[in-house]
């Protein structure tokens, strides 16, 4: 069943104009009497102190409007790469997308890692050229950039009339074959092509006709858009709202409305949590099938638990409606559910679809505070946060008294100390910023563990460990039968098995490994089930002593753009840093560069790139995975806790946690 909504996400490069078109999109909708700004702190969905003070979106912001008596649910979404994990949340309850690309500064970074998720996850998109009337617009440039870069099915709705200064508006492409202006029959000639390679029967006309008529173009594209075989592209000017309005009416002709029924079992996911003044403790949530009502008792799928829903509101930036129900296909915030995280499923898993991975913190960060009596407050504060955003994966030394962070980069940094200031009167600091290394086994080995004493205690395990291929994660299985090991004990194995990983020889955690469990025993009257998590760590880190193990680095995906007359000094620069790139392909009077660098080596290379090339230097980069370091690379991780290696001393600090339970 079609539901009459859209559910659409904004996404662009940090500057392209996204919040600003989504401003401009309530206000023509009827929503803002007048269009907030960025710049002046006014924006609707950028509502954050620290977002209004530094001009940039640091949430994403779930807003609502009408458009010829038609709902959307509007995500406008961070665009600075450091915010990618809401970005990630965000993709995987919508329907639809918006691309932003700016006219001046093209395709971006972080335009194609939001276009390669897009593309995985089957989202039809619209792409919107934003910022022509600045000045160095360029869209004859950037739309054959779009169409190298992105997708050769991208193909132009309306031509640009003008650009920079003169930038007065657009030409709808389908207003009769004749009476284009100067420069538009190229774009329609892009369009009419586009339409023929994603639909037959349009091919067949285009080949004896020569071209193809408005209606065919009309009756074809909503279904090539829907099925991903064509991406339309939109040209505007957010600040001055031009475009804007042909932008709205795209996303109700072009884009999908959400499937489902009400009918159905329950299925939703979880894709946000906030804690707002009015309502405490929310959770943001797309529902696929069936329907939440105020007071009802909802299944968490993933927890295995139930919460009741004492409040369901629609959300419109900071503004809120009382709905008392949430219906299939719609986006509502939650308020009720204490144990409710991001990722949740609700109900069935049976309609929620999968999530991209994009966001993967690459450093991890020492936090500071004024005093030890702070750090109790610091904890819960960073507990908070963590709740709302668990790439963070907090990770803290109660011995030691230290708290450590991970992060996207230095931009988060600084946001994560205006928050903790603003919003929890906390003056905290963050060390410099160091790598997050892996380690995977160098070789095969056997881990063997006989926890038998002290009394009462028996838990025998044997893994066998073996290197992985690079990417593949941990790979677990067992091969013991179930009278020599009961189900029970296996399952809890199973559970302590990713946990014990957490921790390698060096101290970083273990990747690309398969570990089976191939000997297993328990005693009937002395086992009990806690004997099996203090005896697998030991067990797995046995394995790991006797296989040994690698350092593994992460790695970057780049793409330079350079004048010519910096390539060599570029090419010099990145070897220093052992990057490994292909030959440089020449494009106008500049060269792209193509590879992959190591995290560790160009940390502050974005920064130094401007003045290598005196500000004319573009660098777009992406995580590509993790590598084996070089020999002479070798950095170890101070450990959390007590070595299972120290098996004496392990079972003692178990035993004595377990007690205190």
């Amino acid at each position: 069943m079609t539901i009459s909504l859209r559910n659409v996400g904004v996404f662009a490069h940090v500057d392209a104009g996204k919040t600003t078109t989504t401003e401009h999109m309530l206000y023509l909708s009827g929503q803002l009497r007048a269009p907030g700004s960025v710049d002046s702190g006014t924006a609707q969905t950028d509502w954050l102190d620290v977002e209004r003070e530094r001009g940039i979106s640091v949430r994403a912001a779930v807003t609502r409007l009408q458009w010829d008596g038609v709902p959307i649910n509007l995500v406008d979404t961070p665009g600075h790469v450091d915010f990618l994990s809401e970005v990630e949340r965000t993709l995987r309850v919508m329907d639809g997308a918006v691309l932003i690309v700016s006219a001046v500064e093209g395709v971006q970074a972080q335009t194609e890692v939001i276009w390669d998720a897009l593309r995985q996850l089957g989202i039809p998109t619209l792409i919107y050229m934003n910022k022509m009337d600045r000045i160095g617009a360029d869209p004859e440039a950037v739309l054959a950039q779009i169409r190298r870069l992105l997708s050769p099915q991208a193909a132009p709705l309306f031509a640009p009339d003008g650009k920079e200064s003169g930038f007065a508006g657009t030409i709808p492409l389908l207003n009769g074959d004749s009476g284009f202006a100067l420069g538009a029959s190229g774009y329609r000639e892009l369009l009419e092509e586009a339409v023929a390679e994603g639909d037959e029967a349009a091919m067949e006309c285009y080949l004896a006709e020569g071209g193809l008529a408005d209606g065919q173009l009309e009756a074809a594209l909503p279904a090539l858009v829907r099925r991903r075989a064509l991406f339309p592209v939109l040209f505007g000017a957010s600040s001055r709202g031009i475009g804007v309005k042909e932008l709205l009416d795209a996303v109700l002709a072009l884009l999908p409305s959400p499937k489902g029924s009400a009918e159905r079992p329950l299925s939703g996911v979880v894709f946000k949590i906030e804690r707002d003044p009015a309502m405490g403790r929310i959770a943001y949530v797309r529902l696929y099938d069936g329907a939440i009502r105020n007071r009802d008792a909802v299944r968490n799928h993933s927890r295995q638990l139930e919460e009741k829903a004492t409040q369901i509101r629609r959300l419109n930036g900071r503004k809120t409606e009382d709905t008392g129900l949430l219906e299939a296909g719609d986006i509502a915030a939650v308020s009720g559910w204490s144990r409710a995280r991001i990722g949740d499923v609700l109900g069935t898993d049976a309609a929620v679809p999968g999530e991209r991975r994009l966001a993967v913190p690459l450093l991890t960060v020492q936090a500071r505070w004024k005093n030890d009596a702070e750090y109790p407050v610091v904890i819960a504060a960073f507990q908070e946060l963590a709740d709302e955003d668990p790439q963070l994966d907090l990770q803290w030394l109660p011995e030691e008294r230290e708290l450590h962070v991970k992060v996207m980069g230095t931009i988060q940094m600084e946001v994560l100390a205006h928050v903790m200031r603003s919003r929890f009167k906390l003056e905290v600091s963050f060390d410099e910023p160091t790598v997050i290394y892996k380690e995977t086994p160098a070789a095969p080995g056997e881990g063997y563990v006989a926890y038998l004493a002290p009394k009462p205690c028996w838990a025998i395990l044997r893994f066998r460990i073996e290197p992985g291929a690079r990417g593949s994660g941990i790979r677990y299985r067992s091969l013991v039968r179930g009278e020599r090991l009961l189900e029970s004990y296996q399952h809890e194995v199973a559970r302590r098995v990713p946990e014990a990983l957490q921790q390698g020889l060096l101290g970083w955690e273990v990747t690309d490994a398969e570990i089976t469990l191939v000997e297993g025993e328990h005693h009937v009257w002395h086992t009990h089930p806690l004997d099996f998590v203090i005896a697998t760590p030991m067990g797995i880190m046995d394995g790991l002593a006797n296989a040994g193990t690698k350092l593994l680095e992460p790695l970057l995906r780049f793409r330079l753009s350079v004048p010519e007359a910096y390539g060599g000094k570029l090419m010099n620069e990145l070897m220093l840093m052992r990057a490994v790139f292909e030959p440089p392909a020449v494009q106008g009077e500049r060269i792209e560069i193509e590879g992959i660098l190591p995290v560790a080596t160009s940390l502050d290379f974005p920064a130094r790139l401007g003045s290598l090339t005196k500000g004319r230097g573009t660098l777009s980069a992406s995580f590509a995975g993790y590598q084996e370091s070089p020999p002479d690379v070798r950095t170890e991780r101070r450990r959390r806790g007590v070595d299972p290696r120290d098996q004496a001393r392990y079972i003692l600090a178990a035993r004595s946690a377990l007690a205190s339970q």
